[in-house]
């Protein structure tokens, strides 16, 4: 079999495995981009629709989970969402923020040209789809990687294979594999920005409003986002559900406020004077989607009780009800997981890499980056950044 050499082997063209590809071959390294399906950034063509939200105008490091909180802060610092953004405006790729700082691609399809400057950045590199990899061996001062195609020596090898999530997508757990092999510990991964599971009651009360959206305040422990939240067939969905999800452990519940811009108790018992002719669904439907407000009052009290008049109830009931429809809690039953999940938390753990540079500190010559690494954002373009910026200072460095 034919053996190659090269100066960095990138395994996962992928998002963080693309930049590391463009930055290495901008310091004249000979580079080898390996990658086990057949498509090139298969992550970035479906994001956002087809349009990849690349990544937000406000990025912040507290915007990250890692169990290392601080680790982000340099990758972050060193090539920066304006980096990317600069790179974005030289292609000519148009763009638009859409909201809370999210930057898309314009147009239905657009991501292509993400992946399309991402090759055009990393030209000079060889880049290789539909491989199969087999053993991979640390030897002398370098690696050497055996594939279906060739064997391969290197004095750099990284791994940029991802996580767990999406995996119609061909995600695998290669990168925990390597990690293992090399001594290099993991933080147990787990589904993050999925969707929400429920059963029982729960279930049977959210599941007719499947298709109904609400702005909501959804919080877990310390943290709390206010986004859109989405009733499905089998619990809750949308921003707010899926960037809690990425802090909920199991079995915590979660606290939903229905009513964000209104103090329900003060507001009902104020709708009781002013129109007390009016029943509960009716006056809950005028915060609330009609079918969301009809759903929770009949959840909230008995059909008897649903049919009489504001005027005929107490205060103390209607403050009752407006306190829990500001604060209502939910317990899960699980998540959609990895299928539904559009990143993995957790990963190579970050105490075992530099975080200058991405390298293993026990192995020299070996990089892990962007969403195999214990580094999850928020939903709205952070993770892009993340792959952006871990790639970009691993390429720097191999």
């Amino acid at each position: 079999m034919t053996v190659e050499r090269f100066d960095v082997c990138i395994i996962g063209a992928g998002a963080a495995g693309l930049m590391t590809a463009a930055s290495a071959v901008k310091r004249q390294k000979r580079v080898v981009l390996l990658e086990h399906t057949r498509t090139i950034g298969a992550k970035i063509l479906i994001s956002g629709g087809g349009r990849c939200n690349f990544t937000n105008l406000d990025v912040r490091t507290d915007r990250f989970l890692s169990e290392n909180p601080h680790f982000a802060k340099s990758a972050l610092a060193r090539y920066t969402q304006h980096d990317f953004i600069a790179l974005v405006k030289k292609h000519g790729v148009p763009f638009y923020e859409k909201t809370l700082g999210q930057l898309f691609c314009e147009g239905v399809g657009a991501a292509r040209k993400i992946v399309d400057l991402l090759i055009d950045e990393a030209t000079g590199a060889s880049i290789r789809t539909g491989v199969t990899i087999g053993e991979i061996a640390h030897r002398d001062a370098g690696f050497a990687i055996l594939t279906d195609q060739a064997a391969i020596t290197c004095d750099s090898l990284v791994i940029a294979t991802g996580g767990l999530s999406i995996p119609k997508l061909g995600a695998t757990d290669f990168a925990y594999r390597i990690a293992t092999q090399f001594g290099v510990p993991i933080v147990p991964p787990r589904p993050a920005l999925t969707p929400l599971t429920f059963s029982g009651e729960d279930l049977a009360w959210m599941s007719p409003l499947s298709g109904v959206s609400a702005d909501a305040v959804t919080q877990c422990g310390k943290a709390a986002f206010r986004e859109g939240l989405l009733f499905t067939h089998r619990g809750l969905s949308g921003p707010s559900i899926l960037q809690i999800s990425s802090y909920r452990r199991a079995k915590d519940p979660i606290t939903v406020n229905f009513a964000p811009d209104d103090a329900m108790p003060a507001r009902l018992t104020a709708h009781k004077r002013e129109r007390p002719k009016q029943k509960l669904p009716a006056a809950l439907a005028s915060v609330l989607p009609e079918r969301l407000a009809f759903a929770l009052s009949e959840k909230l009290t008995d059909p008897q009780r649903l049919a009489a008049p504001l005027g005929d109830w107490k205060d103390k009931d209607l403050t009752d009800i407006g306190a829990r429809l500001n604060a209502w809690t939910l317990q899960p039953a699980g998540d959609e997981g990895y299928a539904k999940a559009e990143v993995t938390a957790g990963g190579v753990d970050t105490r075992a890499l530099s975080s200058k540079t991405m390298q293993a500190t026990s192995v020299p010559g070996l990089y892990f980056v962007g969403e195999a690494v214990d580094v999850t954002g928020w939903l709205g373009g952070y993770n892009f950044q993340w792959a952006w910026s871990s790639g970009w200072v691993a390429g720097q460095a191999a």
